[in-house]
């Protein structure tokens, strides 16, 4: 039965308003994972006076959910085309969600890590399969706004969850900073039943389960390494790595043994998944996807550019709070000048995504990064203002709302909608690992030069050798937070001021060297072409009535 043009234009309308709500629904999951990646920064010191866990576990409460996420991303992304997308997003919530009670009831330090450990695997099955739902839902010029929206929840959920945590756990308990999941997760799961519709795509072949191990091994190891580098040590072993009642029995570091482990590893994923390709079979990452220019060119933009763009992250919180003394709820309103950076770029990219093209947009978040982290640098010091820093971190903010959501588009611009959860992996496991080194290297410049400059001035001033080094030591190992002691104590007053200035500089060459890594990001973007627009209106119109190849059923019901 063919219908005229006309009427066909109206029934259309209720199916885009569906996918407009569904991409709020989306937006919603993608911010309850980001959130939690940092809420539970500002809650670890309440969570150590109440279940008074070691120093290790601190780590591994920190630490587990990073390296699980990004151990499982391409698999779980690529088994959310083979058994449905919107299938696996609702596990995830459910499985996130789930973990999440556990963690907020945990009684002990061990039982709060496995909670974070099962975070992870769901956040896992969320984040690669929102980019796959929204690359096989949008095409032409709402792409660019759906990218634009989902990238600025990125950045500003950053900022958004150290205020979220310091203000539950001040008003009422760090257990409520993973407690919070849980209604929002109910609320996710309502809107992808009511407004995200089932899409998979026809299997051909069975599982890569070999590819698999050897996937999560390589991501696993590899962030793990970067990770422990700067606490365990980077070749010989500076701390025991303590699992239980064992301990680590030699003197190499277990870290250069888990850079060995991720390059067998990963060779041989490569090899295997090149020896099923020949065969025609199915591999966990279509590596024909790396002779699209603009995928393989942008993953490796995006590795770089993830390197620069969250380490600062780690430095502001410890600079506001142990050397200008702000609690952590005033940190997080503060840190919240990055969220709204953000999502003021939601509605930039949305207004101009059409009309200039997407990599010149990436260039354009870039460059205003680079000058936020920058102007960090250059106002950071042991008496600065808040409101000297709060422009410049709006500028940043600013600068990844553009960059992140752009380039996360122009990544996968040209990936067949069937590979989709195997293209959102692969790039989402590029950022993961982009992020891993950039809090590695910048974490170990900013306690390495704060080392340094707090030793140097020491020494001007006289302290003995051994005196000296327990002193440093202390700032260094609390990350700061032994200056309020040193500063309560007349004894060593002039030490917690020196303390102040070597933390400064500090915070200052981490954000120098993510504005040197953040630059070398955006040379790498010229590897993307000169900004021609790909994605044309016709493309687009003919897009939109379904003759994508993905293979769309069960319907989610209308609202």
């Amino acid at each position: 039965m063919t219908e005229s043009t006309p009427s066909a234009k109206p029934e259309r309308s209720p199916s885009d308003r569906r996918k407009w709500f569904g991409l709020v629904v989306i937006s919603i999951a993608v911010a309850l994972i980001i959130v939690d990646s940092t809420i539970v920064n500002v809650a670890i010191p309440s969570i150590v006076d109440d279940l008074g866990i070691s120093s290790t576990q601190v780590q591994w409460v920190q630490e587990s959910y990073t390296l699980v996420f990004a151990a499982l991303l391409i698999v779980f992304g690529t088994l959310a085309d083979r058994f449905g997308r919107r299938r696996m997003l609702l596990i995830g919530v459910v499985v996130f969600g789930g973990a999440s009670v556990f963690a907020a009831i945990a009684p002990t330090g061990d039982l709060l890590i496995l909670s974070r450990v099962i975070q992870g695997v769901g956040g896992a099955m969320i984040l690669p399969t929102t980019l796959s739902i929204i690359n096989a839902t949008f095409r032409g010029r709402d792409r660019a706004i759906a990218f634009a929206v989902w990238g600025s929840t990125i950045g500003g959920m950053v900022a958004v969850g150290p205020l979220l945590g310091g203000w539950l756990t001040t008003d009422f308990s760090w257990r409520w900073a993973f407690g919070i999941n849980v209604p929002l997760g109910i609320l996710i799961i309502v809107g992808l039943l009511l407004f995200v519709s089932e899409s998979r795509e026809p299997a051909t072949d069975r599982i890569d389960v070999v590819g698999a191990v050897l996937s999560i091994l390589t991501s696993a190891s590899l962030v793990y390494g970067l990770i422990e580098g700067r606490s365990l040590g980077w070749w010989l072993t500076d701390n025991p790595l303590v699992i239980g009642d064992w301990t680590w029995p030699f003197t190499l570091s277990p870290v250069p043994v888990a850079l060995m482990v991720t390059v067998v590893a990963g060779v041989a994923f490569v090899l295997w998944g090149r020896h099923r390709m020949r065969q025609g079979r199915s591999t966990i990452i279509a590596f024909s996807l790396f002779s699209l220019p603009s995928f393989r060119n942008g993953n490796i933009a995006a590795l770089i550019v993830s390197l620069g763009e969250f380490g600062i992250i780690l430095s502001l919180p410890i600079w506001l709070q142990f050397v200008l003394g702000y609690s952590a709820l005033q940190t997080g309103l503060i840190l919240l000048a990055l969220a709204i950076g953000s999502f003021v770029a939601s509605g930039f990219a949305g207004a101009f995504g059409n009309r200039v093209a997407p990599v010149l947009i990436v260039r354009v978040g870039i460059v205003a990064e680079i000058i936020g982290v920058a102007g960090i640098g250059l106002v950071v010091g042991p008496a600065t203002e808040w409101f000297a820093i709060v422009p410049f971190l709006f500028v940043y903010g600013f600068g990844v709302g553009l960059a992140t959501a752009q380039l996360t588009g122009v990544v996968l611009k040209d990936v067949p909608v069937e590979q989709s959860g195997q293209g959102s992996g692969t790039q989402s496991t590029a950022r993961q690992i982009g992020s891993a080194l950039g809090i590695a290297v910048l974490g170990t410049i900013l306690f390495v030069s704060t080392a340094s400059v707090l030793d140097g001035r020491l020494e001007d001033a006289g302290v003995p050798s051994a005196q000296r080094d327990a002193l440093v030591t202390s700032v260094v190992d609390s990350s700061g937070a032994a200056i309020a002691g040193l500063d309560a104590n007349p004894a060593t007053a002039t030490v917690a001021e020196d303390a102040r200035i070597a933390l400064s500089d500090g915070t200052r060459s981490a954000a120098f060297a993510a504005a040197g890594f953040l630059a070398v990001g955006f040379l790498a973007t010229l590897s993307l072409g000169a900004g021609r627009r790909e994605d044309r209106e016709d493309e687009a119109g003919a897009r939109a009535d379904g003759t994508h190849s993905s293979e769309t059923s069960d319907p989610a019901p209308r609202a």
